[in-house]
């Protein structure tokens, strides 16, 4: 059974976008959800610098719009379920009919915003743990008043918070963490910092219609399969204030009976972590085109 995955912020890099544009039919519809959402899609995707793509309000429907075209170039797939992490569960809303394209990309322009927003009220970030005891590095976090906004499992967590505290962090690592890393995130995403976006973006959310999910949607709220897309919406909205569960959207891949994880643009990350939490599970990460022919015949082999 295939699963088909989306990242989350950080994941851009500069340029990235640039092969994808050159699939024939990509570069105009780039252009057109540019247009619908007033953001020059294409110039941030092959001619920004890291600096430019780091800003919330550009990295997101960046982010979402390789998504949804870099799984249009892989054809017809049929996929046994689908997730995306943080704003990546916007991408997968697509994927699965939940949202039209251009509705994802307008709602994830409101999602950028108001996240950037709400981050412009207090200097915070996030920062990555590596290694250690989940247990324990949750409760340290807790102690120097950071929130374990990222559970990503294969043992890594993400500490979210103010900079001074992300600063004493990387004095003060919990017992067992290799590494800190700071993520290249404009804010505290998926924590209390993040309230007054969840507002904004009911409010967007409220004037769409969405369809249920035509597959299994897997929830960074707990892990769980949403079967309506009014559920699916609700909690879209709600997660920008909530911790991500990635381990527990494993936990369910691996339930659910998957053999094969394909991470659409710009992947690596997702797959990354499938392959020390999900071993046997085959898994490809979908960089540039040149990674299509290998992922159609993954698609053929475990499509469910």
């Amino acid at each position: 059974m295939l699963v088909l995955v989306a990242p989350g912020q950080g994941a851009q890099t500069p340029g990235f976008l640039t092969p994808w544009l050159e699939l024939p039919g990509a570069a105009a519809r780039v252009a057109a959800w540019s247009d619908a959402i007033g953001l020059d899609l294409a110039h941030y995707g092959t001619q920004a610098d890291a600096d430019a793509i780091r800003d919330t309000a550009v990295a997101q429907p960046l982010l979402v719009a390789a998504g949804i075209l870099s799984a249009a170039a892989l054809g017809d797939v049929a996929p046994g379920a689908v997730a995306g992490h943080s704003v990546g569960e916007i991408t997968a809303a697509a994927f699965t009919g939940v949202l039209d394209d251009t509705a994802a990309l307008t709602l994830v322009r409101k999602r950028g915003l108001a996240m950037a927003e709400a981050a412009a009220i207090t200097e915070t970030g996030m920062s990555a743990l590596l290694g250690g005891d989940p247990e324990v590095s949750v409760a340290h976090l807790e102690k120097l008043g950071l929130t374990p906004a990222n559970v990503n499992g294969a043992g890594q967590i993400v500490a979210a918070g103010t900079l001074e505290q992300l600063a004493v962090l990387n004095e003060d690592k919990p017992e067992g963490v290799r590494k800190v890393i700071p993520l290249k995130v404009a804010g505290a995403f998926h924590t209390r910092h993040m309230a007054p976006a969840v507002d904004a973006l009911a409010k967007a959310a409220a004037d769409l219609t969405p369809a249920d999910p035509t597959v299994a949607y897997v929830s960074n709220k707990d892990g769980k399969v949403v079967a309506t897309g009014a559920e699916v919406l609700e909690r879209l909205v709600g997660q920008v204030a909530n911790p991500v569960r990635w381990d527990l959207c494993m936990e369910t891949f691996k339930e659910l009976g998957a053999t094969a994880i394909i991470e659409v643009s710009p992947g690596g990350t997702l797959v990354g972590l499938a392959k020390r939490a999900l071993p046997g599970v085959k898994t490809l990460a979908l960089k540039t085109p040149d990674d299509l022919d290998a992922a159609r015949e993954l698609i053929a082999e475990h499509s469910a």
